[in-house]
């Protein structure tokens, strides 16, 4: 028997002003009029959360006061009919936030989280797209995500997930109750596999990171071939086919550059069914068949020297369905694609039966046919052709969104112009799409930003990346980067289909937040830095790191990986490979944060200066734009079982920049402003409006003192530009000029500008040329803060250490106390923690002795406390020499020479070198520990040893014998 769980409190439906159904349990929220948060419909009281950030944002948001911490006691409490989402669920919160939940089927009790798979809820505003993937989300004293389908569920746990992820803990949720629902049933992604083979792990990296962001359709592109004839033939010519049967009536249709197994492609349809994902294979015919007539000649047009099938000959149809018929038990999903694209017109009525025929076949085969559409061409209309076919239009001229609404057909928006990727090519956006732009105006009923059919005509929207050039050397994940930030702009945009109130920049923050999604392998190898990070990379030391965890993680620039140490205490260093200045740190800790540490900098990895002394799991540090190459965190002390983090962030000094405001001379369009200009994001910029010489100015806020301005342009770069100042915003003097200067190499370039140091607050760049005339994008402007800290204090020492670090004579130490607070004051030092003394007015302290002596300093620079360390190894000191004789009164005999051993002791450095002599004698080199003879004639001797440790420290001669 299915058991129903029972929410904490009953639950009743209300509706707003709006008509929104609202599922209320928190009592304790007043209710006011709804209000637009984000992309949410929020129900705000006056201390009430607000919405939290998802991708795509939750569709309605009624938030409560504080928030739901989770622990290591936290469940899952899902019935048996969710046991598949609630295991996956179980698995990803442990890669998103280090907790490794149990699972249960009952008991649900507070701090739990509890799915529950209920027919009987219904949203009206949602209606059939909430009832086939909606969910409600209650967290209060524990969370509850309530769908009328598995789908709805699993979207719960994706948002629950993103929301955790979100946070600096990621243990916190913040109390409210949402009710969620897509817009759109279909919103996808298509992958040309065939013209470029993607591996098997980095396919199911994107079904995984698709439903990430609840995206629902991946169509794979199985075959296709280059554009253009080959000069000596169509014989020549690139094509792939990506199917390997092992049906020999199928032998040497596989592409041998990359196919995959039967083996390979369960896997993918495993991975799509526990990632709610519907796969959409393509197989490509008429058009774009090379693969098809490589493998059987007479398939083809001109006697085989085409790229297009001969639907002149029946048989070819008969062939092209023997290819369905093996291939379909294959696949697992309702939906088949045969293309159906580019189909010469001159055999329009043979294009037209193939086209019928075929989706006859493949309703047959128990699927629902999808195909390219291509009447208008082909037909001019649409007459006599198969309408039970769901129509991906892609062409206006072909056939398109209007075409497609007249005629009856449910069709899916994959326009080309905008929704096309053909990597590093010169169309169809060789660098990537244009996120800002269809985040700002596109929606799924449009081509840009204009109505083009009702909204909601389409069945949703998808975009697709075309490898074209076959010749062109690239990688899968070179693909990934130009369309990774697609992923989460298209998912909103068919979730929620209207034109958000949040930035571009907030969206693309929110983004980079929550990541990509747990259960990835190939796609997150490679991680990105922050924005004004100075540490992503570089190295990282830890004293102690758990087996299967790396301190490099910390660095790594990848959201969920981890370094964890199970010791009660450890430090951690990393190196940036320069000095340079350093604005703060941001430790993201995973689990129970520590109870304390201490963070301190340093040039040398010698002399460091003390940061903060942080306590109850501090994940902010400010760095006072001190030079350090190295930061380190020492005496970190446990606050649970284990220290564990996500990442150590080292940011440079926050610019000037940060929090001033822009206007220019005009924006291209609404979704490229000029205050993307300045926000710090790399994936946000300004494009200018189409003026000879359009400028870009920048409101510090008041008068800063300034010396350099960085600008990154996008490929539509300045080829001329000045740079001026200003005290009021209309009056400019020119402080720095550039002419002549580059095109930018890729997507972008890159100038730093560098000028006398004047005081202003208000700074313009004014471009006077372009190199891509008329259009002119900048992606970020930077002005950085004039180097200085504001209060620091610095050592130095102009002695040698030894390659262990040891100083083999005393240190002479130059302290000194410095920064743009005020004067310097109390300036001290102590010894292994001894009393406290001045430095001298020279600055200059001596640390001498044996042994690694702690040496502390310390003073006030106006109102701040600095301080600072160094463990100095010092050795000035000679090692102990001790003489052992054979007769301790030092006589031979005839018959028994005196012997002697000479050992030496050092109690901090190796012994150089053990020296002996003979009643007076000439002083000769021994080997230390064993035994020498001294002398062979009778009588009394008198024995005299030293000892030389590696640092030339003598210590004292000792002797035995009598004289």
């Amino acid at each position: 028997m299915n058991r129903k769980i029972m929410p904490l409190q009953r639950r009743r439906t209300v509706t707003g002003p709006a008509g929104l159904a609202l599922a209320v349990s928190l009592a304790a929220t007043a209710l006011i009029a709804p209000t637009t948060a984000s992309a949410a419909t929020a129900t705000v009281a006056a201390d009430a959360n607000p919405a939290p950030a998802v991708v795509p944002a939750l569709k309605t948001w009624t938030g409560g006061s504080g928030a739901l911490k989770l622990s290591s006691t936290t469940r899952i409490v899902a019935g048996p009919e969710l046991a598949d989402v609630a295991a996956q669920f179980a698995g990803d919160l442990d890669d998103v936030t280090g907790m490794a939940p149990d699972v249960v089927t009952s008991g649900a009790r507070a701090g739990d989280i509890v799915l529950d798979l209920d027919a009987a809820v219904t949203n009206a505003d949602g209606g059939e797209r909430f009832t086939k993937e909606g969910y409600d989300l209650a967290i209060a004293d524990r969370v509850e995500i309530t769908a009328p389908s598995t789908t709805g569920v699993f979207y719960g746990t994706r948002s629950v997930l993103q929301i955790l992820a979100g946070t600096d803990s990621r243990s916190t949720l913040p109390r409210g109750e949402s009710a969620d629902w897509p817009d759109y049933a279909v919103r996808g992604f298509t992958l040309d596999v065939g013209r470029r083979f993607f591996t098997a792990d980095f396919v199911r990296d994107y079904i995984s990171m698709m439903s990430w962001y609840k995206l629902n359709n991946f169509q794979i592109h199985l075959n296709d071939n280059q554009i253009a004839r080959p000069s000596t033939g169509w014989q020549d010519g690139y094509a792939g086919f990506r199917l390997k049967s092992d049906n020999p009536a199928f032998a040497g249709l596989a592409s041998d550059d990359g196919a995959y197994t039967r083996t390979d492609w369960k896997s993918f349809e495993d991975t799509a069914a526990a990632h709610q994902v519907q796969i959409i294979p393509e197989i490509d015919v008429p058009a774009h068949s090379l693969a098809f007539i490589k493998w059987k000649p007479e398939l083809g047009l001109n006697g085989g020297d085409s790229d297009h099938l001969d639907l002149t000959k029946p048989a070819t149809t008969e062939v092209i369905k023997s290819v369905f018929d093996e291939f379909a038990p294959w696949f697992e999903g309702p939906d088949l694609h045969y293309g159906a694209d580019e189909y010469p017109r001159q055999y329009a009525t043979q294009y037209r039966d193939f086209f019928n025929a075929m989706a006859e076949h493949v309703r047959g085969l128990g699927k629902q046919p999808r195909a390219w559409g291509s009447m208008t061409v082909m037909n001019g209309n649409a007459d006599g052709y198969d309408r039970d076919v769901i129509i991906n239009t892609w062409n206006d001229g072909w056939y398109g969104m209007k075409a497609a609404e007249a005629d009856g057909y449910r069709y899916i928006n994959t326009n080309d112009g905008t929704l096309y990727v053909v990597p590093f090519a010169d169309y169809y956006h060789g660098s990537g799409l244009n996120n800002a732009s269809l985040y700002a105006s596109w929606q799924p009923n449009r081509l840009s930003s204009q109505d083009t059919v009702p909204a909601g005509g389409p069945e949703g929207a998808m975009f697709a990346v075309w490898n074209d050039l076959v010749d062109r050397d690239y990688t899968e994940l070179d693909v990934h980067g130009l369309i990774r930030d697609s992923f989460p702009v298209i998912a909103q945009k068919t979730w929620t289909a209207k034109n958000p109130s949040r930035s571009y920049a907030d969206f693309t923050s929110d983004v980079s937040r929550i990541g990509r999604g747990p259960d990835l392998g190939v796609i997150e190898q490679t991680g990105a830095a922050a924005p004004g990070e100075l540490s992503f990379g570089v190295k990282a030391n830890a004293s102690s790191t758990d087996e299967g965890s790396d301190p490099a993680f910390l660095t790594d620039g990848r959201s969920l990986t981890r370094w964890t140490t199970s010791a009660k205490t450890a430090d951690l260093r990393v190196d940036l490979g320069e000095a340079q200045s350093v604005g703060r740190l941001e430790v993201d800790w995973a689990g129970t944060a520590p109870a304390s540490f201490r963070v301190a900098t340093s040039v040398d990895g010698r002399f460091w200066q003390v940061a903060d002394e942080a306590t109850g799991g501090a994940g902010a540090v400010d760095l006072r734009g001190t030079k350090a190459r190295y930061v380190a965190l020492t005496g970190i002390e446990s606050g649970g079982d284990a220290i564990s983090a996500w990442a150590l962030r080292v940011y440079g000094p926050t610019p000037l920049t940060a929090g001033a405001t822009a206007t220019s001379s005009g924006d291209e369009a609404a979704g490229t402003p000029a205050a993307d200009a300045i926000d710090g994001n790399p994936a946000t910029r300004w494009s200018a409006s189409y003026v000879a010489q359009p400028w870009l100015a920048i409101d510090l806020g008041a008068k800063q003192n300034l010396d350099r301005i960085d600008i990154l342009w996008e490929a539509a770069a300045a080829s001329a530009y000045s740079v001026q100042v200003g005290d009021d915003g209309t009056t400019w003097r020119t402080v720095a000029e550039r002419s002549g200067m580059p095109a930018a190499t890729g997507k972008s370039r890159a100038d730093s500008v560098s000028f006398d140091a004047v005081s202003a607050r208000y700074v313009r760049v004014l471009v006077t040329g372009k190199n891509m005339s008329p259009y002119l994008s900048i992606i970020d402007v930077t002005i950085p803060r004039p180097a200085g800290a504001t209060a620091e204090i610095l050592a130095t020492t102009t002695a040698t250490s030894d390659a262990d670090g040891v100083f083999g004579a005393a240190v002479p130490v130059h302290i000194a106390a410095l920064g743009s607070d005020g004067p310097a004051s109390g300036l001290e030092y102590r010894l292994d923690g001894g009393d406290w003394f001045a430095v001298p007015a020279s600055g200059d302290v001596e640390v001498s002795g044996e042994g690694r002596r702690l040496l502390e300093y310390r003073a006030a620079v106006g109102k701040t406390q600095v301080s600072g360390y160094a463990e100095l190894g010092v050795d000035t000191v000679g090692p102990v020499t001790r003489i052992d004789l054979s007769r301790s009164n030092g006589v031979a005999t005839g018959k028994n020479p005196l012997t002697a051993v000479i050992t030496a002791k050092d109690g901090f450095s190796a012994i150089g070198t053990v020296e002996m002599r003979v009643d007076g004698g000439a002083w000769a080199t021994v080997a230390a520990g064993e035994s020498v003879t001294v002398s062979t004639r009778p009588g009394p001797h008198f024995v005299e040893a030293r000892s030389t440790d590696v640092h030339g420290n003598v210590g004292g001669t000792v002797s035995a014998g009598k004289r």
